[in-house]
């Protein structure tokens, strides 16, 4: 999970799952209009859906993340929905391909003290 401070971006048109580091940090300056090395993650997604790639800069070199489901796919947000911030793990789906908009994360639980 990304530390505290950091965004996470959605690019809500498909790409090309081919594109590398430079690719993919060429799409997050010109279409997401977002400074690449400011260490937020980019996360993208294959036209199927069974594919994504997150992007980020460590402020030493770049990190790509690639996650491919062999069932299921990944639910999208549209422009229009309503995304929740503090539960970005939906969309890279802790098992399959989760539909982050039925994901409940539940509140943590007091130790029990015996």
């Amino acid at each position: 999970m990304p530390g505290r401070g950091v965004k996470i971006w959605l690019a809500f048109e498909p790409v090309d799952m081919r594109l590398g580091f430079d690719g993919l940090a060429a799409k997050v300056a010109h279409v997401l209009q977002q400074d690449p090395y400011d260490g937020h993650w980019f996360v993208f997604r294959s036209k199927n859906g069974t594919r994504i790639k997150i992007l980020t800069f460590d402020g030493v070199g770049w990190w790509l993340h690639y996650r491919r489901l062999e069932k299921g796919v990944f639910t999208w947000p549209g422009v229009d929905d309503r995304f929740d911030p503090d539960e970005p793990g939906a969309v890279c789906g802790a098992g399959a391909g989760l539909d982050w908009r039925r994901v409940k994360i539940p509140e943590p639980i007091a130790p029990v003290l015996a």
